[in-house]
């Protein structure tokens, strides 16, 4: 049987800071940003992180990866959308926006893994 944590970017601090922490911290510094680098700044994030998981999936078969990679890319289309000002989500667009993806990703990833295991 093959060690699958070898390959996964999610057992390294190193990779998993690159592909995952500095978006999101990239995210949450450009929260107080006017809303054009903010949509810039989010939607390259949530891209960056989207294809981080589909390659990790790839790489190491990390079952939740397989689902927030999508996700993530799947978001980068409603911040976009608000930014621009064409989804009209009101005052509290960015906040909606923030909490379905804080919220969707763990959600996405315990109930993932709860089922179908670590690795696949």
């Amino acid at each position: 049987m093959t060690d699958h944590s070898n390959h996964d970017w999610l057992s390294t601090r190193r990779d998993s800071l690159l592909a995952w922490w500095l978006p999101i911290g990239a995210m949450l510094l450009a929260i107080p940003f006017a809303d054009g680098p903010k949509t810039a700044i989010w939607v390259a994030a949530l891209a960056w992180m989207g294809i981080a998981c589909l390659r990790n999936a790839h790489r190491c078969g990390r079952v939740h990866c397989r689902y927030t990679g999508p996700f993530l890319l799947a978001m980068t289309l409603p911040v976009l959308a608000y930014g621009a000002g064409v989804l009209p989500l009101g005052g509290d667009g960015w906040r909606w926006l923030g909490l379905s993806i804080g919220l969707g990703v763990p959600g996405i990833w315990w109930l993932s893994e709860r089922m179908l295991g670590r690795y696949r």
